[in-house]
């Protein structure tokens, strides 16, 4: 027996859509701070970038539970 197709959920492209943009900006936003970063100490750049490298993750979890439950929580464990 086969099931009934399900349609499919506007919220996938439009998240992978918001996730290209916020990655677009945080780009745009760290080669826009490049000059002040390449005058610094090389120690001090390696940390500013991985923290830069880390920090545009941070939107992404409630993001990514939104494409796939409609809400920005988590839902409850069960």
């Amino acid at each position: 027996m086969t099931s009934p197709l399900k349609q499919p959920s506007w919220r996938k492209p439009a998240g992978m859509l918001a996730i290209l943009l916020i990655i677009s900006i945080w780009s745009i936003i760290v080669v826009s701070a490049s000059e002040f970063i390449g005058a610094q100490h090389i120690a001090v750049q390696s940390i500013i970038y991985l923290v830069a490298g880390i920090i545009w993750i941070a939107p992404m979890r409630p993001l990514l539970i939104w494409m796939e439950t409609g809400s920005f929580r988590a839902p409850p464990e069960i």
